[in-house]
């Protein structure tokens, strides 16, 4: 059920090189042009075929497994698309195989508000919060922080109040103490915490501005790419005379999940919407986007088909303003930022409130869209 509010009102980097393909040419003897047969060729030592040998060893571990993400040498001109395509792995890729103490000193460098029960920190791209598989993981590097923070302790801890999904970015609030951390919890269960994520949407949702009210369930997609996804699961329908709509059963297994939404800025086919999560549903704000208002988040290639996995289906205007074709689409990193986090009078004090500030590659999307980023003031209300 999608429930209109009313007119919208307008309202929270990392470089690495890329893997770089050495490409080398020998010119044959007395200047013929390579590729032409010669008779002279030039000689070799033993000292030559072994330092070439090492070369090639060396190269080879470099780029094993990442053969399509290699890139021509700076001496070798990049074209545009080129250029883009290593700008997006820069932003979205070095923090996931790095050692845990140089993560640590990354996310101790992002702390944004220190508090003596609570931080919070601005979660960069690509990174679990918990529960990752082999990569690192925030919650892996919590007690190497915590020390940063309050002088080598032995005694410090630090705790995840409330998750964010791997490829989201944004506020991540932490507990320094068990008490604390039950406290949040508390509010958390009881819809008293208010979170306000900015997504890049690839289309503009209409009304403006409205609450969707549909329950979310995970299912099962078979086919030849069988995988599990969340989904709809609405308890009204069309009724069969094409007028009005007919409350059905609801199924036992689906969670509730309401989503207060506002567009904020739009262009070039894509806008930029605040989302207010009301419930803590699984990928709830992604489904609802993708599936109850046909309006995907950028670079949501789970959410932006049903029956297959693979990269999300752009406008061609959309790839045109972005740098892009659609076989490089795939390396578009989620547009979901957890803008602001907000929690009403904690123990007793006054509202807490926490922005962070948006990652380069969401900022660079809006210039290249030409969607103008609101205002603080704007943003605060």
């Amino acid at each position: 059920m999608l429930i209109c509010l009313g007119r919208p009102v307008r309202v929270c980097h990392i470089r690495t090189g890329a893997a770089s393909l050495v490409i080398r040419t020998h010119a044959s003897a007395g200047g013929k042009a390579a590729g032409t047969d010669s008779d002279e060729r030039p000689s070799l030592r033993a000292i030559d075929l072994a330092l070439k040998h090492r070369q090639g060893r060396q190269n080879g571990r470099a780029n094993s497994g990442r053969s399509d993400h290699a890139v021509p040498n700076s001496s070798v001109p990049l074209s545009q698309l080129q250029k883009r395509v290593s700008e997006l792995r820069q932003f979205t890729q070095q923090l996931q195989n790095v050692h845990p103490n140089v993560l640590a000193k990354h996310l101790h460098r992002g702390l944004i508000y220190p508090h003596p029960e609570l931080a919070v920190i601005n979660k960069p791209y690509g990174i679990h919060v918990q529960d990752g598989s082999k990569a690192n993981t925030i919650s892996d590097v919590l007690p190497i922080i915590s020390k940063m923070m309050d002088g080598m302790k032995a005694e410090s801890q630090l705790h995840v109040c409330l998750g964010l999904d791997k490829e989201a970015t944004g506020t991540l609030l932490l507990a320094r103490t068990t008490e604390a951390l039950e406290y949040v919890q508390i509010l958390h269960r009881n819809h008293q915490v208010q979170r306000r994520y900015w997504v890049v949407t690839v289309g503009v949702p209409v009304p403006s501005e409205g609450v969707i009210d549909i329950p979310v369930i995970e299912r099962q997609v078979t086919g030849a790419q069988p995988h599990f996804k969340m989904g709809l699961s609405p308890v009204y329908r069309a009724s069969d005379g094409g007028e009005g709509v007919t409350k059905v059963r609801a199924n036992r297994h689906a969670q509730e999940a309401v989503t207060q939404y506002r567009v904020l800025e739009s262009s070039n086919g894509c806008s930029l919407v605040e989302l207010q999560p009301i419930t803590g549903v699984k990928h709830q704000l992604r489904v609802h986007m993708a599936y109850g208002m046909g309006c995907p988040i950028l670079g949501d290639h789970k959410y932006s088909h049903w029956i297959k996995l693979a990269p999300q289906k752009l406008p061609d205007g959309v790839l045109r303003k972005l740098g892009l074709e659609q076989s490089k689409a795939r390396y578009l990193p989620l547009h979901m930022h957890a803008r602001q986090l907000t929690l009403p009078e904690f123990k007793g004090q006054s509202d807490i409130t926490v922005s962070c500030s948006l990652p380069k590659f969401f900022t660079g999307t809006l210039r290249r869209l030409q969607i103008p980023i609101p205002d603080k003031k704007e943003d605060d209300q």
